[in-house]
């Protein structure tokens, strides 16, 4: 895993409380943290703090979360996770488009947002990583080497991005554009049915016949479940 000491979170809020309680739960965790109640602030933070992740309420006055993403991200490959008032497919579309690397929607639970910050760190730095354990699987990046209930994976590049990006993000929907993206990248212009035909190679490597690991969510993409 990786040591929480050395991760440095910036959040961003107008609401004291919510900046207090993010605050208090993330230092019982171990980051380091910093916060700003508005966007000046906390571009004049990040540029001295150099965070790794930025969470960052949308709706704030004056310069709202959508330019700070976009300064943020100017300024380094810190991961944005934003937090939204609502659950609205235009804010969602909105943040993503312009650099976001994740949102929640309030009110969300504590556990669920500190599993996104687990998930951004092990995606966007995993220099900071020894070894991560993640149920059955280990994942030694810098072997690019994935074991499954102590078997070592005969993968070829491509499912091993897939599959650590899967079972990184265990628990979470995760739709086939957003997984092209994010594994393809944003200009790979492929069609989504390839993501089906890796997961049904993946599939195959992991003995997962039944779909009980890696489920299809009809509609909606995929989700590892590991419990």
């Amino acid at each position: 895993m990786y040591d929480a000491r050395e991760i440095k979170i910036l959040l961003v809020d107008d609401e004291a409380s919510i900046l207090e309680f993010l605050e208090l739960g993330l230092e019982n965790e171990g980051f380091q943290i910093m916060k700003a109640q508005d966007g000046i602030s906390a571009i004049n933070i990040a540029k001295q703090f150099h965070p790794h992740i930025a969470i960052l309420d949308v709706m704030m006055p004056g310069m709202d979360g959508f330019e700070v993403c976009k300064m943020l991200k100017k300024l380094s490959d810190v991961a944005v996770i934003m937090l939204t008032a609502k659950d609205e497919v235009g804010d969602r579309v909105k943040g993503l488009t312009i650099g976001a690397d994740d949102y929640m929607a309030k009110p969300f639970s504590f556990e669920e947002l500190l599993a996104r910050i687990h998930a951004r760190i092990r995606n966007q730095f995993p220099h900071l990583l020894n070894e991560v354990v993640v149920g059955p699987f280990q994942i030694k990046d810098g072997r690019k080497e994935i074991r499954f209930k102590g078997e070592t994976l005969t993968l070829s590049t491509t499912e091993y991005e897939l599959l650590k990006y899967l079972v990184i993000n265990h628990g979470i929907v995760l739709s086939k554009a957003k997984i092209l993206d994010d594994v393809w990248g944003y200009d790979f212009g492929g069609q989504e049915n390839i993501v089906e035909v890796y997961i049904r190679a993946i599939r195959e490597k992991l003995g997962d016949t039944e779909h009980q690991l890696i489920r299809t969510i009809r509609g909606s993409g995929y989700r590892v479940d590991l419990s």
